[in-house]
C-alpha cells in the first residue's frame, strides 16, 4: 500500500506543477523546457511504475461492498470516457463544449471506478485521480488555459468518437489481463 500511495504522490504531485505557473517557470528556467519536460516525464513514469506495482501488490481491504448494479456503470460510462481522452488529442467540435475534455476524462473514469469498487486500493486510486482532475480543472479555469477553438472538420468527430470506441472494445478485452479484473464474459 505504501507504494501505491508513493506513487500517487509523485505522478499526480509532478501533474500538479503546471497547475502552478510561478513554480513551472523557475523550473524551467532551472532546466530549460527540454530539461524541465525530461524531468517531468521520468518522475511522471516513476510514479505510474509505483502506482501500478503498488496497487497490484496491495492487500485487499474491503471497505465496502458496491451493489451489483454498480459494475454495468463503468460499462456503460467507459466508452464516454474513452471518446473524451481522445478528444483531448484529436482535433474535433467535442473540444468547444467540453473545455478540458482529459480532465473530464478522468473524472469520469475515476468516479465511475469509485462506485464498482469498495477495496481501500482501488479506493485511493481512483478518489486521488479523482480528486486531482477537479483540482486541475479549477486551477485551469483560474488560469484560463482553454483555448477558444473553431469548428473543424465533422469527419474528425466521427474519427474521434471510432477511436474512442474502438479504445473501448480493446479495453474490454484487455482489462483482465492488464489490471487482473475481467469485465467480458
Amino acid at each position: 500500500m505504501i507504494a501505491l500511495i508513493a506513487g500517487l504522490v509523485v505522478f499526480l504531485g509532478v501533474h500538479l506543477v503546471p497547475t502552478r505557473p510561478d513554480l513551472r517557470g523557475r523550473l524551467q528556467a532551472r532546466f530549460g523546457e527540454l530539461g524541465y519536460k525530461a524531468v517531468f516525464s521520468i518522475v511522471a513514469a516513476v510514479g505510474l511504475v509505483l502506482i501500478v506495482w503498488g496497487k497490484a501488490q496491495a492487500p485487499y481491504i474491503d471497505i465496502w461492498h458496491p451493489p451489483a448494479w454498480t459494475r454495468h456503470i463503468p460499462l456503460a460510462l467507459m466508452p464516454l470516457a474513452l471518446i473524451l481522452l481522445v478528444a483531448a488529442y484529436v482535433p474535433n467540435n467535442l473540444r468547444r463544449v467540453v473545455k478540458h475534455p482529459m480532465l473530464a476524462a478522468i473524472k469520469l473514469w475515476a468516479l465511475v471506478h469509485l462506485l464498482a469498487n469498495g477495496d481501500l486500493a482501488s479506493m485511493l486510486l481512483f478518489a486521488a485521480f479523482l480528486a486531482y482532475a477537479v483540482v486541475d480543472v479549477i486551477s485551469a479555469k483560474r488560469r484560463g488555459t482553454a483555448p477558444e477553438r473553431g469548428r473543424v472538420n465533422p469527419l474528425l468527430d466521427v474519427l474521434t468518437v471510432t477511436i474512442g470506441l474502438v479504445a473501448y472494445v480493446g479495453l474490454m478485452h484487455a482489462h483482465a489481463h492488464l489490471f487482473g479484473v475481467s469485465v467480458v464474459g
